[in-house]
């Protein structure tokens, strides 16, 4: 089964194709999507570079001369120094890239998120084509044109909005995940269900044991499915200016935990997970949804592998942490809380209290 989800954003619109076996026609694609490109660049991480990238750049004889550029996999690496570094390369390749280059991310989270913001600074900016290969990767950071780096201060401070030119998504490289890391996708599928889309859960319910099992033609269905949603997204809300910031579910706690127990040392997914039941359960202390709600939701988020507890976290080191995220406005923290399965709004007016609470559940 293959599909193609549209990204509509005017001028910016691109394509997003999933299926099994797609990666041998990387190349065409490319060479199709970014029209007049005279050469590429092949950005990647330590881990892909055997596995896809290198086989990928192969394909990419239709653009022109194709140079491969890894750097160390990791989000303890996804950084402003990593991004000089491949700076550095880029500008070292020839013959010299110029504005008809593209650059192809190849790899996961971090390797879209890192070789967008290259794509988005040099030159001023060039175009790229994302080819992503993990779940979480293919649902979540390969759509919508978010790129960008880690600071101590917190997660993604830096970076800019840069749309890809398309977006190409093999499910057979799922195959070579870690489960650990299949599982990581998943809590983005289970943010998208509770905040726009139940029937999307009531899919992941039933199907637990086939998607950790990598059933290939349901996780295609299952990422067409989640790239509906953030396309949909996306085009009604490009600079999450409003509706966008909904995608946000789970990761405002999320992401300060993440930060908290120091980058790589819990996976964003897991991260996310935590931070999705904090925030169903400061929805459940306001009355905005109900107790059975959030207790299904984080029973689909442990069947699938995903953490639910965390202990021995520091909920003032925490909420410093989430002062400094981008969503936070004259110094107060605004979330999303789902306000029914398949709804969420944004709320301007969390409390240190109920985040303390919210965090002591959590380390229970």
């Amino acid at each position: 089964m293959e599909r193609t989800v549209p990204v509509d954003l005017g001028r910016r619109s691109y394509q997003v194709r999933v299926g099994a076996g797609l990666l041998a026609e990387l190349g065409p694609a490319v060479a199709a999507a970014a029209g007049d490109a005279t050469s590429a660049v092949v950005v990647t991480d330590s881990t892909v570079a055997d596995l896809y990238a290198r086989p990928a750049a192969e394909s990419m004889e239709a653009v022109g001369p194709v140079a491969v550029i890894d750097f160390p996999a990791g989000e303890a690496n996804k950084t402003l120094a990593t991004a000089s570094q491949v700076l550095d390369k880029l500008f070292a390749v020839r013959p010299a890239i110029d504005r008809s280059t593209v650059i192809v991310t190849v790899g996961g989270g971090v390797v879209g998120d890192l070789g967008g913001f290259v794509a988005a600074v040099a030159l001023r900016g060039v175009r790229f084509f994302q080819c992503p290969t993990t779940l979480l990767a293919d649902v979540d950071a390969s759509v919508g044109g978010k790129t960008g780096v880690d600071h101590p201060a917190g997660k993604n401070l830096i970076g800019a909005f840069h749309q890809p030119v398309g977006v190409l998504i093999d499910v057979a490289t799922l195959r070579t995940l870690p489960a650990a890391e299949l599982s990581s996708g998943l809590a983005e599928c289970v943010k998208h269900a509770v905040i726009r889309d139940a029937s999307l859960l009531d899919f992941l319910e039933d199907h637990a044991a086939d998607v950790l099992a990598c059933r290939q033609e349901l996780m295609a269905e299952l990422v067409a499915r989640n790239v509906e949603i953030k396309s949909a997204v996306v085009s009604a809300d490009e600079r999450e200016a409003g509706e966008r910031a909904h995608l946000n579910f789970g990761h405002t706690i999320g992401h300060a935990v993440e930060a908290f127990a120091g980058y790589g040392g819990l996976g964003h997914g897991q991260a996310v997970a935590l931070g999705m039941v904090a925030a169903c359960r400061i929805a459940v202390s306001r009355g905005l949804l109900e107790q059975e709600s959030a207790e299904r939701v984080e029973g689909l988020l442990a069947r699938l592998h995903l953490p639910v507890r965390r202990p021995a976290l520091d909920a003032e080191a925490i909420w410093q942490i989430m002062l400094h995220d981008k969503k936070t406005r004259g110094g107060q923290v605004r979330m999303v809380l789902p306000v029914m399965l398949g709804a969420a709004a944004m709320f301007d007016d969390v409390t240190p209290q109920s985040v303390r609470d919210a965090l002591e559940y959590l380390s229970g």
